[in-house]
Parts: structure tokens; C-alpha cells; sequence
């Protein structure tokens, strides 16, 4: 698949002779590859490679540095992170280092898959053997490069320096990367990594800390800090403090210093839509007032309809009632002639007629339109074994007759539970309109009723509850007996409610039937609804809400409509729906970031790792313990390193760095030592610059491990392999 990139592919790659060496500075944040001798690298692009698929078509496609959320909207994403090639800054994932390169190289303008120029490739101190040489091997066998260097960046930074007269041939060179800072010590323009040091923080740690800080202190907009976004903040407002402590009291206390080094950061906010304010109770019966006009409006208007129907349909019924008698005087021979003006062509259709008017006028004088007449005439054709005697019926017969007698029963009973439903509906209705009636024309009066109901049901509620707390025969006062002497608990038959009595009696009633002679019980059909009645299960324990329970919930419900003082009793409350809380709405000042403590906090971590957990030294006493590593001080050396310390790296732009730095390690060195500190023209680049310096050099050719060598000797030969840096 073809790389996925915004940098432009360079066009002059072939108007470079081969014995012009390829400068490539592989650090652990960004890739730098140009040409020797020039004074700025061609392509800079993120060290990172992500994989994801598109969309539409599944394929997978690589991504190398930086790319923009207008570009990958097209790809799934969430499957695929940016992966980098460095365990801290070391490499070990070649594959994703071999994405990088041929990236690099075909932006430079390599035409197919062999590079015919020497490369000069920065490495970190003391990089292990395994990862040099299998760094070697990637570029002798995968591109074909004739020879090959491996130099420590930090180290090209300080001689560049040094040729520039910035720093001395003595000194110490600290380099803060992305995700580690080292100190390397130099005698006569030579790095002596036997005394450098290390520690695995950087500034990858710093913006990382930064992210999570913000994201914990505003966490509904943690989508807008992203690492690029918590990047650019990072190098634009963090600074490094003096005194750390000092700063933070500063901050603590809230002085107007302080407020004038806090930074803000306004993030895009639209307000929410204007919600409209609650209507008053004035508004409110206003409305409700005139929604019952209209609502009486409407119940006139369907009834001046129904009254005119009702008129046409008794009209139309007597016309028709008219022209039967008519025909009844007329001969069967003139009766063609006798409709012909009716539009009827015989008497059969003109009772049909008749029938469908009758129907047609019943309903709509609200009467219960009912199929039992129908049903009645059908009975005996449905049902024609019911009324014949069992003697006169054949065995076969006599088990029609039973499933007839079965399929009769059932019908006959969902008729009366129809019935029974309907009743119910129309009694509900009747109540909930004389009920509605009752709050229009006095609402207060129709709101203290529904209080005192409410009252009523709480106070037997919990009456029960206690007669079921105290039916074990104990009282509150432990000695197994009230207060008066008696007994404190109260028969069983006392704490049962009404439907759980009910059983009782009908249990008893049935026992004491059945004792008097014949069992008899089943014969009728009272029997089996007696039966389903006793068969219920009503466990203390297990019951459901009783009638009061819910009728108190249907009363708490209707309160809180209509009474905005109303509060629910806590222990009413857990059958009642609950509301969950609305969250506060968002202001402009949420969407206000601001970055006070922050923007020491963070970088803090380059001379306090612990912040992090990290059980590492900081920098200034990375410097002590290098000067205390080497081997060849004597008199007056240790001051000749100190009088010469470099600062380079990305992670060396605070402000305050070198202040900081100078304070820390005057502390730990002997009193009265000479410190200079320094920062490298451009921390950043330098590496590159020295780099591409040295590799312009005449003296670069002899610095190189060959492909010959490579095949000759192979990992043996980078065992001896030592770049000098001194020109």
C-alpha cells in the first residue's frame, strides 16, 4: 500500500553523486533525513507508524508521522495506535523501523529499492550491540547501502557546538530527549561513555503528565486534549521554577502573582438552547381553563353530529319500514314494477337494508352492540348434543356432547369476563370524570381530600407493618412481654389482610361442607373459582402490594402533579419512579482552561522522576554522578567539566533550565566549583547539523563499517567499531 503523508517527495535525488553520504537523525519524537553539508535536514516527519483500514474496502494501509483527522476520517482508527520503533531509546521493533525508512527515503526521491549513498545514522549512548547490528543488517540488506555510521547524537551536538565556540573541548553535554536524558562527559572533543549517565524520563513523561492533569481537573472536555494540542501547550507556557516548593506556596496561597502567571486556554463553546421557564400557576390554570373550553367545544360539536346522524338513521329506518308494509298490499307479480323507482330489486335486499339501519342506529345511540342474540340462534347448530338425553346418544356421540358442554362453558365464561371488563371500564371512567369534575369546580377542596386520603393510606400502611413486625410475641423492651403485662404480640388472624381472611373463611367453609355428608365440591362451576381462590399462595413474605399500597402510590403520584410542595415520604418513596438528578449545565467558564500549577508541575519531573514513581535521579544530581564516574579527573579536571555544560535537546527549552540547573548542581558539587552552563544554538537541531558536518568531512569515509565488511565479518565487525568525533 502506498504511504499516507502531507510531505512533499523531493526531486533532486538524482543529481546527487553516490559518494554524498545520507544524514538520517533517528531520535525517539521525530525522524530527520537530508543531505551531508547542508545546513538543514529535507524531511522531518513524527517517528511513529499506525495501521488502519479503510472503511469501505477493509484494505490496510500504513501511515507514517504526522497525519491529520481530515485524512483519516476515512480509516478505522480505533483498532490501530501509533506504534513507535524505541523501547525508550533503544530500537528493537525493526519492522516498524524498516516502514520508517523506506518512508524517509522515498520522500528524499530514492528511485526503486537500492540506495546508492553512505549513510551516517544517529544512535543513543551506549546503544547495545544487537540493536546496532541489527540496524547494520537492515540497511546492508533491505536497501543495499554501501557503508554505514553509527554516531551518538548528543555527541554531534556538542562538537558542533564546540566548533562554533559556544562550549569548551572539556565539558559535559546533557541531553533531554523524548524518553530519556543522559549526561555525557567529553575530554578533548571525545565523548568517555564509561562515566556518562542515564535516566528514563523525558519529554514524552512531561507531556503525558500534562495530559493526565488536565483531563482529571476537566474531565468533560477530556476529548479536546489531545497529545498533539497537550504538545504545542506543553512548549508554549511550561516553564521550570526555581524553587519548586516556593512556586507551589505561591500558587496555594493565591496572590496576584500568581494569577498573572496562570495561562488561559479558551476552548470553542456553543450554549446550550435556551430552555423556556416553567409557567406559573396562573399561566397554568389559564391554560387548563382554556383547554377545557375547547375540550367542551369539541363534546358539542360530536354531539350536534351524533344527534343529526341519529335523525337521518330513524328517518331512513322508517321510509324503509314504510315501503314493507307497501309491499305486503302489493301482488308478487307487480312487485318489480312496484321498486322499480325504489332502487331496491326485491324484499330480501330491503330488509337487509333495514337490518344494517337498526344496527347502525344503535350504535350510534351509545348502545352496547352485542353478538349474544346472534350467538343464541347459533347454539343449536354450534352445540346441537347439549339438550338430547344421554340415552339416546351413541358413545361417540356422548364425547361430542362433553366437548361441546366443555367448549360452551369456556365461551360462556370469556362472555361474562368481557362483560365484567367492560363494567369495569365504565365504572373507571365514571369515577375519573366525576373525580376530574370535582377538582375544576373546587381545586382546593378536591387537593385537601386527596391529602387526607393520602393521610388515611399512610396511617394504614403502616399500622400493618407493625402489626407484622410485633406478631411474634415481643415487645421493644426485651423481656419478652409489653409494657401492661400482657402479651406484646397479637394472633395471626389479626395481622392478616383482607384477601388472606378471605382464604381463610373459604378454606373453613369448604372443610365444614364437606364434613356433612357427600363430597360434592366440583359439580359446579362457584366450585372451581372457590378452587383458584384457595390456591393461591399468600406468603407473608412473598405477597405483592396490597390494594392500599397501590392505591396510595396512584395518590402519591397524582400529589406530586398537582402539588409542587408535596414530598414523598423516604420509606413510600422506593415503589415510586425515581428521578435521577439533572447535571448542572455547562457555562463558558467550563470550557475556560486554565494552566497555573501546571506549568511547573509537569516539567518538574525532569529533576524529580519520583512525581511519577520512577526511581531515578533528576539532572542535576545526574551530573554529580557522572563527574563522581570518572576515571581521569586529577587536579582541577572536575572544575574544567564544569565550566563547560551543554544543554541540548528538546526537552531543554523551558525557561528557567539552566537557572535551575546551575542551582541544583552548586548544591551537590564542592563549594566554590566554577559552573557554566549553556544552552546549544538550537537544541533541537544541532544533532542533525553536527551530524551532516562531520559526514562533509574527508575524514568521514574512514569512519565507516563497508558492506564488505559486513559480509566478512558480520556482527564481529561493529564489536571494535568506535566513531571519533574530532575532525
Amino acid at each position: 500500500m502506498p504511504f499516507i503523508s502531507k510531505i512533499q517527495r523531493q526531486t533532486d535525488y538524482s543529481l546527487f553523486s553516490p559518494s554524498c553520504p545520507i544524514v538520517i537523525d533517528n531520535g525517539g519524537s521525530y525522524f530527520r533525513i537530508g543531505w551531508a553539508g547542508e545546513s538543514d535536514p529535507r524531511v522531518i516527519f513524527r517517528n511513529i507508524v499506525q495501521r488502519p483500514r479503510h472503511k469501505v474496502t477493509g484494505e490496510t494501509v500504513t501511515v507514517v508521522g504526522d497525519h491529520g483527522p481530515a485524512l483519516l476520517k476515512y480509516f478505522d482508527c480505533m483498532r490501530s495506535t501509533p506504534r513507535s520503533a524505541f523501547d525508550f531509546n533503544v530500537v528493537f521493533q525493526f519492522e516498524t523501523m524498516e516502514s520508517i525508512l523506506d518512508f524517509g527515503f522515498d520522500r528524499l526521491g530514492v528511485n526503486g529499492s537500492e540506495v546508492d549513498h553512505p549513510v551516517l545514522i544517529t544512535e543513543c549512548p551506549c546503544n547495545p550491540l544487537h540493536s546496532r547490528f541489527k540496524m547494520a543488517e537492515l540497511l546492508f540488506e533491505s536497501y543495499g547501502v554501501p557503508s554505514v555510521a553509527f554516531g551518538v547524537d548528543a555527541a554531534f551536538s556538542y562538537t558542533y557546538n564546540q566548533r562554533l565556540g559556544v562550549c569548551n573541548m572539556e565539558g559535559l553535554a546533557i541531553s533531554s530527549g523524548f524518553n530519556t536524558s543522559h549526561v555525557v562527559p567529553f575530554v578533548n572533543g571525545e565523548p568517555v561513555y564509561d562515566s556518562c549517565c542515564r535516566t528514563n524520563v523525558g519529554g514524552f513523561h512531561v507531556t503525558d503528565y500534562l495530559k493526565q492533569l488536565l483531563s482529571l481537573k476537566y474531565p468533560h472536555v477530556m476529548s479536546m486534549f489531545t497529545w498533539e494540542k497537550v504538545e504545542d501547550l506543553k512548549m508554549e507556557h511550561c516553564y521550570i521554577a526555581p524553587d519548586y516548593f516556593a512556586e507551589a506556596r505561591l500558587f496555594q496561597n493565591g496572590t496576584k502573582e500568581s494569577e498573572k502567571k496562570t495561562r488561559y486556554w479558551q476552548i470553542p463553546y456553543t450554549p446550550p438552547p435556551v430552555e423556556e421557564q416553567l409557567p406559573s400557576g396562573e399561566d397554568v390554570a389559564r391554560k387548563a381553563a382554556l383547554k377545557e373550553k375547547q375540550g367542551q367545544r369539541l363534546r358539542e360539536m360530536a354531539e350536534s353530529r351524533r344527534v343529526l346522524r341519529i335523525t337521518e338513521l330513524e328517518n331512513e329506518l322508517r321510509g324503509l319500514e314504510f315501503l314493507l308494509r307497501q309491499l305486503e298490499k302489493v301482488d308478487e307479480m307487480d312487485v318489480p314494477a312496484f321498486l322499480s323507482d325504489t332502487g331496491y330489486i326485491s324484499k330480501l335486499e330491503i330488509e337487509s337494508s333495514v337490518a344494517k339501519v337498526t344496527q347502525s342506529l344503535r350504535k350510534a345511540k351509545r348502545e352496547q352492540v352485542e353478538s349474544e342474540e346472534r350467538e343464541d340462534a347459533a347454539s343449536s347448530e354450534k352445540y346441537p348434543l347439549i339438550d338430547v338425553p344421554d340415552k339416546m346418544l351413541s358413545p361417540e356421540q356422548l364425547k361430542d356432547k362433553k366437548r361441546q358442554q366443555f367448549l360452551k362453558t369456556t365461551a360462556e365464561g370469556r362472555q361474562r369476563a368481557r362483560h365484567k371488563r367492560f363494567e369495569e371500564e365504565a365504572l373507571r371512567d365514571r369515577e375519573n370524570q366525576l373525580e376530574e369534575e370535582m377538582r375544576l369546580e373546587n381545586p382546593e377542596l378536591y387537593l385537601e381530600q386527596l391529602h387526607a386520603r393520602h393521610k388515611e393510606l399512610i396511617e394504614k400502611v403502616e399500622q400493618r407493618k407493625r402489626l407484622k413486625t410485633n406478631g411474634n410475641g415481643y415487645s421493644s423492651n426485651g423481656n419478652g412481654y409489653s409494657s401492661n403485662g400482657n402479651s406484646g404480640g397479637v394472633g395471626r388472624g389479626e395481622r392478616l389482610n383482607a384477601a388472606q381472611k378471605e382464604r381463610m373463611r373459604l378454606l373453613t367453609t369448604a372443610a365444614f361442607d364437606r364434613g356433612k355428608g357427600e363430597d360434592t365440591f366440583g359439580a359446579k362451576d362457584d366450585d372451581w373459582e372457590l378452587y383458584k381462590l384457595m390456591s393461591k399462595d399468600h406468603d407473608d413474605e412473598d405477597e405483592g402490594p396490597d390494594e392500599d399500597e397501590l392505591e396510595l402510590s396512584r395518590l402519591s403520584s397524582k400529589l406530586q402533579v398537582l402539588d409542587p410542595s408535596f414530598v414523598l415520604k423516604l420509606e413510600f418513596a422506593e415503589s415510586q419512579p425515581f428521578d435521577v438528578p439533572k447535571p448542572r449545565l455547562l457555562t463558558e467558564e467550563d470550557f475556560k482552561i486554565s494552566l497555573g500549577v501546571e506549568r511547573f508541575r509537569c516539567p518538574e519531573v525532569l529533576f524529580r522522576p519520583n512525581l511519577l514513581g520512577i526511581d531515578q535521579v533528576g539532572l542535576d544530581e545526574m551530573v554529580g554522578v557522572s563527574v563522581r564516574r570518572f576515571t581521569l579527573k586529577g587536579q582541577g579536571f572536575e572544575e574544567t567539566l564544569t565550566s563547560s555544560i551543554l544543554l541540548t535537546g528538546g526537552s531543554c527549552l523551558y525557561p528557567g533550565m539552566a537557572e535551575r540547573l546551575e542551582a541544583g548542581v552548586r548544591m551537590i558539587l564542592p563549594c566554590g566549583t566554577p559552573i557554566r552552563i549553556v544552552r546549544a544554538l538550537d537544541p533541537v537541531m544541532d544533532a542533525w547539523r553536527g551530524a551532516s558536518t562531520f559526514a562533509a568531512s574527508l575524514c568521514f569515509p574512514s569512519q565507516t563499517f563497508s558492506k564488505m565488511d559486513y559480509d566478512e565479518r558480520g556482527e564481529v565487525g561493529l564489536h571494535g567499531y568506535k566513531f571519533r568525533y574530532t575532525i
